[in-house]
């Protein structure tokens, strides 16, 4: 008869690998959404139950102790195999549901309008969006994958760069006449998203037009409303133009201004790393760049207008 396996508490030997990978508590604490006590906590439970010491602390940081050399490449290994493991799940799920999280806003005005285009390449695939303003951990909520906003660089996630964000002034065809040039902006009614607020700001100084409130004018509670409120003529709105392509070229929203500015953060294609070879992932990532590229190749044959 076998002798029973020597385990210890599975969360422990988590923290433990990710501490051991990156040398950092913090960095494990990140990669594993808790806190930097919650890791130390973990670690110091693992130490007790092996009765070893598995990290030494030295001026130049945080170093494995021999014990601690010995059995993190094993740890290693053996969660490489559970991730790859799980995966092959995924494999055999090519077609089914595909669960994607993003923004509302870049859901309603960017990828719904676009999503006919892929359902009807890989009708068995299944498309379900879900929207929040805050970063989820994907796997924790069921989530397949994502598309972000911001730097990029997230630990756990293989991530692809979509495109980067440019602001322009977009407004109701109406309010064209009372906007020949930047300034007269002074007297226009700014819309504003309430966490966007320094859209406005951003764009206002590089037209070299310091002068004028960046805050004045009703705040939204998203970037979809704004969008709506400037179809409805209400006033002048500061964003994307990949965001209201078909109706500026529907002529209902017209961009009364050439100047277009880039800002920081882009839009990224992220999923599990464990995830990132699924052909069900895969197909979609694929699709997805490739509607992010054909952006990006017309946006660079129309704006005429980065910088002055």
């Amino acid at each position: 008869m076998s002798s029973p396996r020597r385990l210890a508490p599975l969360n422990a030997l988590k923290a433990f690998e990710a501490a051991g990978r990156h040398l950092s508590f913090t960095a494990a604490a990140d990669e594993l959404c808790v806190t930097l006590s919650a890791v130390s906590h973990q670690i110091r439970l693992l130490e007790e139950h092996l009765g070893v010491a598995l990290f030494h602390r030295t001026r130049k940081g945080l170093v494995l102790s021999a014990e601690g050399q010995l059995i993190l490449p094993d740890l290693r290994e053996g969660f490489d195999k559970i991730g790859a493991s799980l995966s092959k799940l995924d494999t055999r799920r090519e077609e089914g549901v595909l669960t994607v999280s993003m923004l509302s806003t870049f859901a309603m005005r960017w990828f719904i309008p676009r999503l006919g285009r892929f359902q009807e390449k890989h009708p068995a695939i299944e498309v379900r969006i879900s929207t929040s303003v805050n970063w989820i951990d994907l796997e924790r909520e069921g989530i397949d994958c994502a598309i972000r906003f911001g730097r990029g660089g997230w630990p756990g996630l293989a991530t692809h760069r979509m495109f980067d964000e440019v602001l322009q002034p977009v407004c109701a065809p109406a309010l064209l006449d009372e906007l020949k040039q930047p300034g007269d902006l002074a007297n226009a009614r700014l819309l504003h998203a309430q966490l966007r607020r320094e859209d406005w700001r951003l764009w206002l100084a590089a037209a070299g037009l310091d002068g004028i409130d960046a805050s004045k004018g009703p705040v939204f509670e998203t970037r979809a409303f704004v969008i709506q409120a400037a179809l409805q003529g209400l006033g002048v709105a500061c964003l994307d133009p990949a965001l209201v392509a078909d109706d500026v070229s529907a002529g209902r929203l017209v961009r009364p201004f050439d100047l277009t500015i880039p800002i920081e953060g882009a839009y990224w294609f992220v999923c599990p790393d464990h995830l990132a070879t699924s052909p069900r992932l895969t197909v979609f990532r694929d699709w997805l760049l490739s509607e992010a590229q054909e952006q990006t190749d017309r946006r660079a044959g129309t704006d005429v207008g980065h910088g002055d």
